[in-house]
């Protein structure tokens, strides 16, 4: 027994031994870091105290610390950057779908300002702004060399007056330039309406409305056909919608499904990660979805066309999504400001994660220009039997079925205006009624 007990005092003897033969590295490793941390503070200190002295011009010392701490977190990536005090109310007000400028959603690349999508029914959209564009100035002045949030001040401005932004499009050869005026933004979430018997819900950002919107609408849509069983399927229409808050993403998605993960997001610590779960019930039981997705469908968005592809839930179709697979969290800071820092990944429920590729349609559908009605039928007028003199009519059809082929033809002629009009959303239509014509499996 002594020679177990010897032998085990030994073992612990040894690895507080070889623990401490360990850790003396690992603690001079540590202190060298600090120190070199403390040596940089110090720099930045003198180089704070020399511009405050010997500059050309005498400096706001508020201002020039804000700059270095707004430098150091967007050298970290294109989403994470400082808030100012103004800028952050400004946030907390568009998070509630109203607030007051031109209605684009903004990011940095390579130092140019480029458009992720303009919003629905907005000054910028109405002026022709178009997802991808690059703004390289405004009312003249360039925007190369400016923060992202200095580039936004620049385009804020009273409600009313007018603004010059200076665009670079790809297929442009030259900028060109287009006059907005500024306006109060009061987005509505979405829009429900219906094509035929097919419910479309346009999804336009990820606010604190967007869930009860959307489930209010879909409600009444539902009663104006007369129940589920007379509805044809859904399109939940994600084109050009910036994303926005998290918890209503994992909200839409779970309208539509029954179980299974909707999304989970992964920090730098294993133990940082969540895991957002779906909870039981469908609100349209099992009907046919089409999701519709484009280059301006971003963050949120991305999360829920993710969600419904990876469980087979719904046909994604369009193009790639933008590819914003990051989440930031907004971090109140002293002086009523704060700080945006991008503190995970997230990822869809097959484990993929999107950051910087976006989700692939299931069918990819480009969006078609509409086309002048003489253009399309190059003035000719249809051909048929019907049309011919002396042709026998069909008297082998009942008033009642004259009138339905009659509602059809129309619901057929209103699905072809459509298709010249929104060509991606009347195939997804297509698709939904091919799959009604199937029947139930």
């Amino acid at each position: 027994m002594k020679k177990l007990m010897m032998a085990a005092v030994g073992g612990i003897a040894g690895g507080v031994l070889m623990s401490t033969q360990v850790a003396g590295p690992l603690l001079a490793q540590e202190a060298e870091r600090n120190s070199t941390v403390y040596e940089q503070l110090d720099l930045f200190g003198d180089i704070f105290e020399r511009i405050r002295q010997n500059y050309v011009e005498e400096v706001d010392e508020a201002e020039l610390i804000e700059a270095a701490i707004n430098g150091m977190l967007i050298s970290l990536d294109p989403h994470s950057s400082y808030i100012s005090a103004s800028d952050f109310e400004d946030m907390q007000v568009q998070t509630r779908g109203e607030f007051g400028g031109l209605g684009i959603e903004v990011t940095q690349e390579d130092g140019f300002v480029r458009v992720i999508t303009p919003m629905d029914d907005t000054p910028a959209m109405e002026a022709g702004v178009e997802a991808g564009d690059f703004i390289t100035a405004v009312d003249g002045e360039a925007l190369l060399g400016l923060t992202l949030e200095e580039a936004v001040d620049m385009m804020r401005g009273p409600v009313g007056s007018d603004i010059v932004i200076t665009v670079v499009r790809e297929g442009e050869d030259e900028p060109f330039d287009l006059t907005i005026t500024r306006d109060r933004i009061q987005l509505t979430a979405v829009r429900a309406r219906l094509e035929g018997n097919t419910a479309v819900l346009r999804v336009s950002t990820f606010s604190d409305q967007t869930f009860p919107n959307l489930r209010d609408g879909l409600m009444e849509l539902i009663e104006e056909v007369g129940g589920l069983e007379n509805m044809n399927g859904v399109v939940l229409d994600l084109r050009n919608n910036p994303g926005g808050l998290l918890n209503q993403a994992i909200r839409v998605s779970d309208a539509f499904l029954d179980q299974g993960e909707i999304v989970s997001t992964r920090g730098r610590e294993p133990q940082d990660g969540e895991r957002y779960n779906a909870t039981p019930g469908d609100m349209i039981e099992g009907l046919p979805m089409v999701v519709l997705i484009n280059g301006g469908s971003a963050s949120a968005s991305e999360i829920v066309a993710g969600a419904l592809q990876d469980h087979r839930r719904a046909v994604i179709v369009g193009t790639n999504s933008f590819g914003k697979g990051s989440v930031q969290s907004v971090m109140p800071l002293a002086g009523d400001g704060a700080m945006r820092l991008t503190t995970s990944l997230y990822y869809t429920p097959s484990g993929r994660s999107i950051q910087a590729l976006g989700v692939a349609p299931d069918i990819i559908v480009e969006q078609r220009d509409p086309v002048e009605e003489d253009e399309e039928d190059n003035g000719r007028p249809a051909r048929t039997e019907a049309g011919l003199r002396g042709a026998i009519e069909n008297s082998s059809l009942t008033e009642d079925e004259l009138n339905q082929l009659q509602e059809e033809r129309d619901a057929a002629e209103a699905t072809a205006a459509l298709r010249n009009e929104d060509y991606q959303l009347a195939y997804a239509i297509d698709i939904l009624t091919g799959l009604g014509a199937l029947g139930p499996n």
